[in-house]
């Protein structure tokens, strides 16, 4: 077997990258100015394909519209409180934490909110339920108590609103149904 020098291994790679850069940018060049047949009817197959679902996200300036709008009703009521709103997905959209508010309330608020959206109810009504069965509150991210409330558009959940720190949970929950109404929802 006959050894190849090291730069005549060099000199066959470089070859090879700038063939295949050649090519590749060749493809794409030609590609470029108009999309192809099966990229044009990708795109109109997938507007009317009836295995994708849409779903609606408050943006970020109508979730930090609703966290303030709980935020002040708590502060009105001279309460130190946490605010957080998240998606239908459970994920933090924004938190708001009151001048004062306690260390917990930051975690209590953000599991409130994720627990109101996750079941479309009030997190009062939830807690309720925990008598006909109680290992509810083993799902993770939950918290049952009162302070969360589920933020609809035609009927389905597209947000959760969530208050801690008030003295009671009813007091949370009220803020938070404050931040829903500042929606119009």
């Amino acid at each position: 077997m006959q050894k190849i020098s090291r730069r005549t291994r060099v000199l066959t790679g470089a070859v090879a990258v700038a063939a295949l850069g050649a090519g590749t940018f060749g493809a794409v060049s030609a590609s470029a100015g108009t999309p192809d047949a099966a990229a044009r009817a990708a795109v109109t197959a997938d507007a009317g394909d009836k295995n994708l679902t849409r779903t609606t996200h408050l943006t970020v300036a109508a979730a930090t519209k609703a966290a303030q709008a709980a935020l002040d009703a708590a502060e009105k009521e001279n309460q130190r409180v946490t605010v957080a709103v998240v998606d239908r997905n459970g994920n933090t959209v924004v938190t708001l934490r009151g001048d004062g508010a306690g260390p917990q309330s930051y975690e209590s608020a953000g599991k409130k909110a994720y627990t109101a959206v996750s079941w479309n109810a009030p997190t009062s009504e939830l807690a309720k339920r925990l008598e006909q069965a109680p290992n509810l509150k083993d799902i993770p991210g939950t918290l049952f108590l009162a302070g969360g409330a589920p933020v609809t558009a035609k009927g389905a959940p597209i947000a959760g609103i969530g208050v801690a720190g008030a003295p009671s949970g009813d007091l949370d929950e009220k803020f938070a149904k404050a931040g829903v109404a500042a929606l119009g929802h």
